[in-house]
């Protein structure tokens, strides 16, 4: 698969570390010196990255899922800035958009502005979910990934791949090599949320899944020498 812009997705549990909450800087570091060498090799890099090493709203049971939904927002900016930040200082320029004002920490997001900052060289950043409660940052995903026009997304998660059950739960899973986006909707695998797979199903928006903590697991994966899971359209 030749690409040319990509929306790279991460997890934020993956980026915490062993810690499993906050941000393990080693980690950090090596990603964004991975996303550094894609760049430098020419490919526009769009990123999404999730909340969940500070919250997941949906765990809770004591406040309105409208307030939980907003907090997990708040997590992902945060992310964002941080890795932002981190790319900086190994000497990328960046940009992070949201869907709502967010003083002068962002920029408001916006299609023509997204081409602005790519045409600029910048790795630019998707922050704030869609701006919407009950929409997690997989739908985020594949909205941005579809408005962009990416070739595909890259999907790096703290499993290596699609697996037919949950391997931290079966030791026996089995995972999938390659696997349409309709079985992973028909089968309801937790590739994506079922509202992002079915966005990917309706759009034909290519996946490519793989775990963060392989060596070097996003160069490999857009040089296609990575041991995950493709999902076709």
């Amino acid at each position: 698969m030749v690409m040319k812009r990509v929306l790279l997705k991460l997890s934020g549990e993956a980026l915490a570390g062993e810690k499993k909450t906050g941000f393990d800087e080693a980690t950090v570091i090596e990603v964004a010196k991975q996303i550094r060498t894609i760049v430098d090799e020419g490919l526009q890099v769009g990123i999404v990255i999730g909340g969940g090493n500070f919250w997941r709203g949906r765990t809770s049971e004591t406040i309105n899922r409208n307030k939980a939904d907003q907090i997990g927002m708040l997590a992902t900016i945060m992310n964002c800035i941080y890795v932002s930040d981190i790319c900086r200082y190994l000497g990328l320029k960046t940009e992070i958009y949201t869907p709502f004002a967010c003083g002068t920490f962002t920029s408001l997001y916006s299609k023509d502005g997204a081409e602005d900052s790519f045409a600029e060289g910048k790795v630019v950043f998707f922050a704030g979910g869609t701006g919407h409660p009950y929409f997690s940052t997989d739908t985020a995903t594949v909205l941005r990934a579809v408005e962009i026009e990416a070739d595909a997304i890259l999907l790096a998660k703290a499993v290596d791949g699609i697996y037919d059950s949950d391997p931290k739960v079966n030791p026996n899973a089995v995972k999938y090599d390659e696997i349409s986006i309709e079985e992973v909707v028909d089968k309801k695998l937790a590739a994506m949320d079922l509202t992002a797979s079915i966005m990917c199903l309706e759009q034909k928006m290519p996946m490519l899944v793989f775990g963060l903590e392989e060596k070097n697991s996003i160069v490999n994966t857009v040089h296609g020498k990575f041991s995950g899971t493709k999902v076709t359209v």
